[in-house]
């Protein structure tokens, strides 16, 4: 088990979502999500670590079937305030996922596996629930911010100081190690501060910028790849009738 949001955490978090000054942030983000996710309208998708909800809205609005899992109680109470009946909301552990093998056609992390105890199990659990598509979004530790927040998790205590921060190559080994040699692609975004303005945001849209791997926020998608197993195919034989008649 990994670190689990208690209530104060879950109202830090709620309240710098809500903050105007983030909402740059949070915008781009799920747009990365959607953009690399590319998911159809009436396809289903599974938030693995789903919080407070506020992935979870784009991705109803996107008329997509949608379905958040969450080991937080005090995150679930607020994502149900945000999305109501619209989307289905489960208790549990990314690493134990109660749904069966390729219940969603897609499947996101975000800002998750920084959290859980065993990131590894948590991604092969989502390629087991899977069928098309896995999005991974996690803060860069090669980022400006990434290593911001953990220079000052040094001298304050934060809910980053329990944070398992990632790079693009690592997450890219640890894909290639579950998947195998899947179709894969990344990109980063918030590679600087909302405060410089719209023409940085603008900036942001073009995908040589997103090719920059010090953003602070990495996305990966990988597809799935359908494994068959063969076995020779046995012939169950029978003894032959014979119909000639025997000489008396």
């Amino acid at each position: 088990m990994g670190y689990v949001f208690n209530f104060q955490d879950a109202r830090s978090y709620q309240q710098w979502v809500e903050d105007p000054r983030n909402q740059v942030e949070v915008v781009q983000e799920n747009r990365l999500l959607l953009d690399m996710l590319q998911p159809l309208r009436g396809e289903s998708v599974l938030e693995i670590g789903c919080g407070t909800g506020s992935t979870l809205m784009p991705l109803i609005e996107r008329g997509l079937g949608v379905t958040g899992i969450d080991p937080s109680p005090y995150m679930l109470d607020l994502a149900i305030k945000q999305v109501g009946n619209r989307a289905e909301l489960y208790r549990g552990f990314a690493e134990e996922l109660p749904f069966d093998d390729n219940s969603f056609n897609h499947s996101c992390f975000m800002t998750t596996l920084e959290f859980v105890a065993d990131p590894v199990k948590a991604v092969k659990e989502a390629c087991r629930v899977t069928k098309d598509r896995v999005f991974i979004g996690v803060l860069n530790r090669f980022a400006i911010r990434g290593i911001h927040l953990r220079v000052a998790g040094i001298f304050n205590q934060s809910i980053f100081n329990r944070a398992k921060f990632y790079g693009i190559w690592e997450l890219k080994r640890m894909v290639r190690s579950i998947a195998g040699p899947v179709p894969l692609t990344w990109r980063t975004v918030n590679q600087l501060p909302a405060v410089c303005g719209s023409f940085t945001q603008n900036l942001e849209e073009f995908k040589f910028v997103q090719r920059c791997p010090f953003g602070a926020f990495a996305g990966m998608v990988f597809s799935l790849v359908p494994r068959f197993r063969t076995r020779p195919l046995a012939l169950r034989y029978r003894r032959k009738q014979s119909t000639d008649a025997v000489p008396g």
